[in-house]
């Protein structure tokens, strides 16, 4: 039975209906589950390893994990959390490899994970570009497993409890380091001209 076809834009489909259809011959329906969740994917890798082409591999071979996959995600389990985890958990196979893990930076390329953006004026892209490097070393500055919360929190929109059941972490220290993340977040970007006026 041919799977009808849903447009690729605003599906009002649940991500677990759209990954069976997918698995039934649908590949718009995978298209919908891309386009929704590959901006925060790629952000929380980018994030977590701070090497672009690292998270670039990671990202496709999340996505190819999941193409390959014949297993179905749990019921209980979102398709959103079952997609970080798969991930996370290939993230971590590279770092095995490695034996280290990789110092922390952002480099995220808009042009070819988001949609264009209306160009900002050169002073307004400063502004980013500062703003951006602060986050930046904000961000670096933090303890990995905290790092790791906030960005599950930021950039995929999880729960307390989907990021403890994702992380194998109590929920009540989920949100302790979610809390000091955030705290110490706060601190380090609270007065963004203190570096201007000591330079």
């Amino acid at each position: 039975m041919r799977v009808p076809v849903i447009p690729v834009t605003d599906s009002p489909l649940a991500d677990a209906e759209l990954l069976r259809r997918y698995r039934r011959g649908d590949a718009e329906a995978f298209a919908v589950l891309y386009a929704r969740h590959r901006l925060g994917l790629f952000r929380f890798l980018c994030g977590l390893c701070g090497d672009q082409s690292l998270a670039e591999e990671v990202f496709q071979e999340t996505w190819l994990s999941l193409i390959r996959s014949a297993s179905e995600q749990r019921e209980a389990v979102q398709f959103k959390t079952w997609l970080y985890q798969i991930a996370r958990n290939r993230l971590i196979d590279h770092w095995r490899k490695l034996g280290r893990r990789e110092a922390l930076y952002d480099q995220f390329d808009e042009r070819q994970h988001a949609e264009a953006d209306p160009a900002p004026t050169p002073e307004q892209q400063l502004g980013l570009v500062r703003d951006r490097e602060r986050l930046q070393a904000a961000l670096a500055d933090l303890p990995a497993e905290q790092r790791e919360v906030f960005l599950l929190r930021a950039h995929a929109d999880l729960e307390l409890v989907e990021i403890a059941e994702l992380t194998q972490t109590p929920a009540e220290t989920v949100k302790s380091r979610l809390r000091y993340a955030v705290n110490k977040l706060r601190r380090l970007l609270a007065d963004p001209t203190a570096e201007e006026v000591s330079a």
